[in-house]
């Protein structure tokens, strides 16, 4: 992790394999690059947008497990859990667990074809996770073009 991160942006990566997929597989990065291609995406986050980020906390999971309810076929890049910004009030701060965003190794290594797709679809996913933080639907990220 780089020492230029936001303060409360950690990065915890978890579990996984080497990142050498088979022919035809994903697109082989180690868990190292590919947490650095993290890094490098929240180090883009003007100073004044990551200073106002509150309480949330960046994660780098392999895959996203459905959960009961959930099409067993789901598939996600990356997934924002918390409360957003424009809907916390006073009763928020009082001892309220971080914000958590999971970014998902696998499946962006699944659709990209080289180590400058992988660095591209890691930023569109880091991005499009902290507009969540700040209350910006996926329907607002779709008309600003951050699918």
């Amino acid at each position: 992790m780089t020492p230029s991160l936001p303060p409360g942006l950690p990065i915890i990566p978890s579990g996984g394999d080497d990142g050498d997929g088979p022919a035809g597989g994903p697109f082989p990065m180690s868990e190292n690059d590919f947490e650095a291609a993290v890094s490098d995406a929240l180090d883009r986050i003007p100073p004044e947008l990551a200073n106002t980020m509150s309480n949330v906390a960046i994660f780098i999971e392999d895959d996203y497990t459905p959960q009961p309810g959930e099409d067993p076929d789901t598939v996600l890049l990356g997934l924002y859990e918390g409360v957003p910004l424009t809907e916390r009030d006073s009763w928020w701060d009082a001892g309220s667990l971080p914000d958590r965003i999971t970014i998902y190794r696998q499946p962006i290594l699944e659709i990209c074809a080289s180590r400058e797709d992988v660095i591209e679809e890691v930023t569109v996913t880091v991005v499009h996770e902290i507009a969540h933080h700040f209350g910006i639907s996926d329907e607002r990220l779709h008309e600003l073009g951050w699918d």
